[in-house]
């Protein structure tokens, strides 16, 4: 790229951002591994000077950022099942993995809830509330598309809760887990989506019953439980926080 003015450079970054991304989707799909292909991704986006784009980028640098976060967990090594509550995964039918619920007091054998998925499930993603009572999950069924699974007490039954990043046109966006609020019922969100041709971007506070958005805003900042509950590795790991 040497040579190169800044915003072609910046360009090239963009459009290698979402090819690596796709790739880093296709080789876990195929059981081959897939963090250097993320982790480059990562990197190819962090490298876009953004003050070098002109405004008709700025759609191109959004979406190759929504394409790094939804596949942004092959980055992350798996991590080990805790003792508390945790995941595990099994093979299901040719393609399908099969996601289990599992405490100190559930085995593998008797489940406290359990779901199987043809998407990519991203184990290090999982969650726990300290009252063990919700887990969230990031699971990607498609290649720039990835859902929030929750588990969660409702009554005295467990359910899961699939949230997707938007209601419409399911092609290109992603919602993760961002935090507890402690004794409250709520989990702190955040979502990037390209819903017909608008970008939205948007941190929210849920109702883990109700699903219901309580409130939400462009910024953490600017939602005091959410600045004050937000997980410190989420904050460190996400691409939703970019200037």
């Amino acid at each position: 790229m040497a040579g190169l003015p800044l915003y072609v450079q910046s360009r090239l970054h963009m459009r290698s951002a979402s090819v690596w991304s796709a790739i880093a989707y296709e080789r876990t799909r195929g059981g081959a591994p897939a963090q250097q292909a993320a982790s480059r991704a990562i990197d190819e986006l962090a490298a876009v000077d953004t003050h070098a784009l002109v405004e008709s980028d700025r759609r191109e640098y959004n979406d190759a950022a929504i394409r790094v976060g939804a596949s942004r967990w092959a980055a992350e090594p798996l991590l080990a099942a805790g003792r508390g509550l945790h995941i595990i995964t099994a093979a299901g039918r040719p393609g399908e993995t099969c996601i289990k619920l599992l405490d100190g007091k559930h085995s593998e054998k008797a489940p406290l809830a359990q779901r199987c998925t043809y998407g990519a499930v991203w184990t290090s993603s999982a969650r726990a509330n300290a009252d063990s009572t919700a887990l969230a999950l990031a699971v990607q069924p498609m290649t720039s598309w990835r859902e929030l699974w929750l588990f969660h007490v409702v009554g005295k039954q467990w359910v899961i809760d699939v949230l997707p990043p938007a209601n419409d046109d399911p092609q290109l966006g992603y919602i993760e887990f961002a935090g507890w609020v402690p004794g409250d019922g709520l989990i702190l969100v955040a979502r990037e989506a390209r819903v017909n041709g608008r970008f939205v971007h948007r941190f929210a506070i849920m109702d883990m019953v109700s699903l219901a958005t309580t409130r939400e805003a462009d910024q953490p900042s600017s939602l005091s439980q959410f600045y004050r509950y937000q997980d410190a590795a989420w904050r460190s790991q996400t691409v939703s926080l970019r200037d």
